[in-house]
């Protein structure tokens, strides 16, 4: 038995964005607050390159180890499947265009910064349930998850009980709502 690099996307995005962290809590302590989060929007500058390339890498860094554990269960659960069924290059441009999505939004509309790959979760989480659907029919599973996992997102972010102050429901409902949209226009077929 061999073991085999089965989902080149979903275990390269795991190992780079482990990388980060490893880097970031030994050698070079402000990497990922260089380099993989992005700028709230006071604090964002658009003649800064660096910035400019976060609205990408901010995917890959994560604050701690539970941080990056708790969105690479899911990723690693999920990411595979996704991978077979639209390809790699398509999850690639996928998760790249989430990511931008995510993090132009939150500079738009929020002060704080942004980081982790969460956005990317709930895009897979959404996307997932559009795997065996027919045109012109809406999956009974879809509308569950976006009823469970969206409109748990929907109550912490607009709850008067914020126990998460720490975590960025706004990129969860975003990265959700954006795999829906390719869930619905089959983002395999169409990217």
């Amino acid at each position: 038995m061999k073991i085999r690099y089965n989902a080149p996307t979903v275990l390269t995005f795991t190992f780079l964005s482990t990388l980060v962290l490893i880097l970031s809590q030994t050698l070079i302590p402000s990497l990922t607050e260089s380099w993989f989060a992005v700028p709230g929007r006071g604090d964002y500058s658009a003649g800064n390159i660096r910035n400019w390339v976060t609205l990408f890498t901010h995917v890959l860094g994560h604050a701690n180890w539970p941080h990056l554990v708790s969105n690479f269960a899911f990723i690693l659960l999920i990411g595979p499947i996704l991978e077979e069924i639209y390809g790699s290059l398509s999850l690639l441009i996928m998760i790249g265009i989430t990511a931008l999505v995510t993090g132009a939004l939150n500079v738009l509309f929020f002060s704080s910064g942004l980081l982790g790959a969460s956005g990317i979760v709930f895009m897979m989480i959404l996307l997932a349930s559009f795997t065996n659907f027919n045109r012109g029919e809406i999956p009974l599973t879809f509308i569950l998850v976006l009823v469970l996992y969206l409109g748990r997102e929907l109550v912490s972010a607009f709850g008067a009980q914020d126990t998460n102050g720490d975590v960025s429901q706004f990129a969860h409902i975003v990265g959700g709502f954006i795999g829906s949209l390719f869930g619905f226009f089959r983002g395999g077929k169409y990217l």
